[in-house]
């Protein structure tokens, strides 16, 4: 596989498209890099196979009264390299635009390392009903769905969010762990794959084998999040990921890595913060997700930063904007998502971000923007490339082996 470089409707008002359009130029991360893209287009989020919900009807929830109408602000925890947002500036202009259309001020913080970690810090506050000073915050499938059924997140009001209701593709509007998207709205879907600097690494990567020789030992960084890394090596040794396996071939993946940190190829097992050592030149390839290497690539001026789709195989996931149990800004929070699903502001945010965007109408608004882009894989994918490259959703665990392999994961691997 050749790697590609980068990453009924309701418009936008035109004054907040003209902000929109004097803010980014009309530029592209990828057209500003000048590199070139190619592959199918459309969308295949289907192939995911999110957790299924838990048994049972929810207890009725008591909400905290939203005071949205008198405070005009809004606080979204995201992951790194996540929004339309030049590093180098650290501005958004699509977020921008949306203070100036609703007055709303937005506090955007990049705090989410990952799912785990996350959790481990808000989730007992939550749990308490204490405040986490925080209206929006974007997890994976997998989370999103513990938060769902632990009732620490607020139930949403659809027919407030008209974009949501219209554009939101129709794979992701029922899915198990949130029927009737009651509770979360897709941000944005991704990849993991193999991420290298090619001018660093001297040749190309095309497999997991190619990441553990001599010459990359302990410049190799993977990811912390057991789904992606353990999935990886799971398909590299011939298991379908989203199929029947279970502690055995789990435990098989978790003892090839655990050998290749202890021979020393794997410098640091991460999350988000990968990005520093790629970044710092400490670590020249990895286990890494889609979007970020396109990002690394624009912040870093170089475009020899890669990312490739491994010959055994990559792993599919969403992440997912919910709102704490204990926000007061809930309407403002439903404004910022319903914003998001105009496919303009859509196809401005994909363009940066280079992730598969979840956006019905995008694919023809980037073509606006960048019709190379409007081909991208990375961003529309095709059914057909979704199956070529044997790209797969790690299989529903159910409650009892979340824990024994996040278990096994931690001790084996992160040394808990």
């Amino acid at each position: 596989m050749t790697p590609i470089p980068r990453r009924s409707r309701r418009p936008l008002s035109p004054e907040a498209a003209a902000v929109v359009a004097a803010s980014s130029g009309g530029l592209s991360r990828r057209a500003l890099l000048g590199t070139g893209a190619a592959a199918s287009a459309g969308l295949a989020l289907s192939a995911c196979a999110p957790p299924k919900p838990p048994t049972g009807g929810p207890a009725a929830v008591k909400l905290p009264t939203d005071v949205s109408d008198s405070e005009k602000i809004l606080k979204w925890a995201n992951w790194t390299a996540y929004l339309d947002m030049n590093g180098k500036e650290t501005k958004s202009p699509t977020l921008d635009a949306f203070m100036q259309q609703t007055g709303i001020q937005v506090t955007y913080s990049e705090d989410v390392d990952d799912n785990d970690s996350y959790y481990a810090k808000v989730g007992p506050q939550l749990r308490a009903g204490q405040s986490i000073d925080r209206d929006i915050f974007t997890l994976t499938d997998w989370m999103a769905a513990r938060v769902i059924r632990d009732q620490l997140c607020q139930p949403l009001e659809l027919i407030q969010m008209p974009n949501v209701v219209s554009n939101l593709l129709q794979p992701l509007k029922d899915v198990s762990f949130d029927p009737g998207r009651q509770h979360s709205i897709t941000w944005q879907s991704g990849f993991a794959g193999i991420g290298y600097n090619k001018a660093k690494v001297g040749r190309e990567l095309k497999s997991l084998d190619d990441l553990w020789t001599d010459d990359l030992k302990g410049r190799i960084v993977v990811l912390s999040e057991f789904r992606d890394t353990a999935g990886l090596v799971m398909q590299s040794q011939g298991v379908d990921i989203d199929s029947d396996w279970g502690r055995a071939e789990f435990e098989s993946a978790l003892d090839f890595i655990e050998q290749k940190i202890e021979e020393g190829y794997i410098r640091k097992v991460k999350g988000n913060s990968y990005m520093e050592d790629l970044t710092s030149g400490n670590a020249v390839a990895g286990i890494t997700w889609s979007g970020d290497i396109f990002v690394l690539a624009y912040d870093t001026e170089d475009p020899n930063w890669t990312f490739t789709i491994p010959e055994s195989g990559g792993t599919l996931w969403s992440d997912n904007m919910m709102v704490p149990i204990t926000s007061t800004h809930r309407s403002n929070a439903q404004k910022l998502m319903d914003y998001y699903y105009d496919p303009a502001v859509a196809a401005q945010v994909a363009a940066w971000v280079n992730y598969v965007c979840p956006v019905d109408g995008a694919q023809a608004e980037m073509e606006k923007i960048d019709p190379d882009l409007a081909e991208s894989p990375f961003i529309f994918p095709s059914a057909d490339y979704i199956a070529e490259n044997n790209i797969q959703a790690f299989r529903v665990l159910d409650a009892d082996e979340d824990i024994e392999f996040a278990d096994l994961w931690s001790t084996k691997v992160m040394g808990n």
